[in-house]
């Protein structure tokens, strides 16, 4: 896979449209996380540093196509102008005149943040006339969201089809870590999953089985494959319609060689809620009435046993509900462990999303080799589909 990516020359005195990602968590007109946009700054560094007149176009939260102050990007102006110290201007659209007049009134070396592209129905219907005004004052456009790269909309794909594109810093990174683990890893290739459903994983694990040499399997998902074995899980979460499915899974496991190992052991409550108390039970002997929030403690350190001889190693879905304390054990163990794996020189990657909150809330998201910035665009990246908004970016190989 083969990004086309800027250099100066080709956007100094341009006008550069920049995709990025500023959906970040807001509390009373606060931005309260900046992940999202530190990771764009190498990007915009780069464009200032070669001389680009920068626009930046994101969306935030969820508008539904009208024009709704309480998602304006304004306050995530003003943080990423503190956060960098360059001078960041806002203006209060992202199509029509004004932008165009903004864009020519920056001094040089400024940025300039459009307005939330989402308060227009016509930018998630990829809306061809839309994609027009979006692109219209601008020479070049930079792709750098790739957690937004699996949407085909009018700011991550339909600009890119109108003017000379090419991908970000961020962008360049993601798909470099995430390229490597799924086409050209290191073996032992080891691939934890978890999070709530089978369902949300399916195309993961049919794509990566014939890569990977173990699976590790926790979280609510791990006891839907449990129920396929004919174990007893309680009030576990059970996907139902997709025990079929858990039990091909298992056998061509089998098949194959591949370890896919379950929890043995897990720690349960009688419901889900902020100040309960678990018990460690094995999944030999799930209690009715219980159910199952966390990998227990035989099954974490079997888990984090399996990543000491890994060379490659992907995380993708905590292994419990670890926004609550009691349940929290399990994904920090395999946090723990991915830390130990790299610093013996394994590839360590987080797929985003939940995974990526819970490493960050442990504080080890720098001692593992990369945390995507894209939940479902990883998902789908590690699915084998092509991504809308990285397709224009590439060049053939």
């Amino acid at each position: 896979m083969k990004l086309r990516l800027f250099s100066p020359e080709d956007v100094r005195g341009k006008s550069v449209l920049v995709r990025v990602d500023f959906n970040v968590p807001m509390q009373k007109g606060q931005v309260t996380d900046t992940t999202r946009i530190c990771a764009h700054l190498a990007t915009l560094k780069a464009l200032r540093d070669g001389g680009a007149r920068v626009g930046l176009v994101s969306h935030l939260g969820r508008p539904k196509g009208t024009r709704n102050m309480e998602y304006s990007l304004s306050p995530v102006a003003k943080a990423l102008e503190k956060l960098s110290g360059w001078p960041v201007s806002m203006v209060d659209d992202c199509v029509g005149p004004e932008v165009s007049r903004a864009l020519a009134s920056i001094p040089e070396g400024a940025l300039l943040m459009l307005e939330n592209v989402r308060f227009y129905p016509e930018e998630e219907r990829n809306d061809a006339i839309f994609a027009k005004e979006l692109a219209a004052p601008f020479d070049i456009f930079v792709m750098d969201a790739f957690s937004a790269a699996h949407r085909a909309h009018a700011s991550t794909r339909g600009v890119a089809d109108l003017l000379p594109a090419f991908a970000g810093e961020l962008m360049r990174k993601e798909l470099e870590a995430l390229g490597t683990v799924r086409d050209h890893p290191k073996h032992p290739f080891v691939l934890i999953l978890g999070g709530a459903k089978v369902s949300d994983k399916i195309g993961v694990i049919e794509n990566m089985l014939g890569h990977v040499d173990s699976i590790l399997v926790g979280g609510g998902m791990a006891f839907t494959f449990l129920k396929a074995q004919g174990k007893e899980i309680g009030k576990s979460l059970c996907e139902t319609e997709k025990l079929d499915f858990a039990r091909e899974m298992l056998d061509r496991a089998r098949e194959k060689g591949i370890d896919l190992l379950l929890p043995e052991d897990a720690v349960v409550a009688p419901e889900l809620k902020d100040g309960v108390l678990g018990a460690v039970v094995s999944t030999d002997a799930m209690p009715e009435g219980q159910m199952g929030l966390d990998i227990g403690p035989r099954t974490a350190d079997r888990f984090a046993q399996a990543l000491k001889s890994a060379q490659t190693v992907l995380w993708n879905g905590p292994m419990g509900v670890f926004e609550i304390p009691a349940f929290v054990e399990g994904s920090q163990k395999i946090a723990r462990a991915m830390v130990e794996a790299t610093a013996r020189g394994a590839l360590t990657v987080v797929g985003g999303g939940d995974s990526a909150a819970a490493i960050a809330q442990f504080g080890l998201e720098k001692g593992v080799s990369h945390v995507s910035t894209g939940g479902g665009a990883s998902l789908e990246f590690f699915e084998g589909l092509p991504l809308p908004g990285v397709e224009p970016l590439l060049d053939p190989e």
